[in-house]
């Protein structure tokens, strides 16, 4: 079973070898119960979208831990994928904007996807 960290780093390392687009990990384990991190980035298109959503479905799953659910796979504009302590957020540009989630977080910490442990 992999730690919340882990999961997080494999996720924004899955995203970044889609070429996703300002990929932001942030740290909310002090602010709410729903989820240790998220993950938030977002793509250029709604093809682009699902390939991001296939990459890290699929690097995580490979790593033992299936996505728990999936929200938006038909939307175009945001994809939502559970993995417990982790939420993923893949938007479109503009609906990242307009719902910017960063925002809404502000008061959890940024972290370096980097400096995230990977199994």
């Amino acid at each position: 079973m992999l730690s919340p960290e882990e999961i997080a780093g494999i996720a924004a390392k899955a995203l970044d070898d889609k070429k996703a687009q300002n990929v932001k990990v942030l740290k909310t384990a002090e602010q709410t119960v729903l989820a240790d991190y998220f993950v938030i980035c977002n793509g250029t298109s709604s093809t682009h979208i699902k390939a991001l959503v296939g990459e890290v479905d699929k690097q995580l799953s490979e790593a033992g831990e299936p996505p728990m659910r999936r929200e938006g796979l038909r939307s175009d504009i945001w994809v939502l994928m559970d993995f417990g302590s982790v939420i993923v957020h893949v938007f479109t540009e503009e609906a990242r904007k307009f719902y910017n989630l960063e925002r809404l977080w502000s008061d959890s910490e940024e972290v370096d996807p980097s400096s995230l442990p990977r199994p």
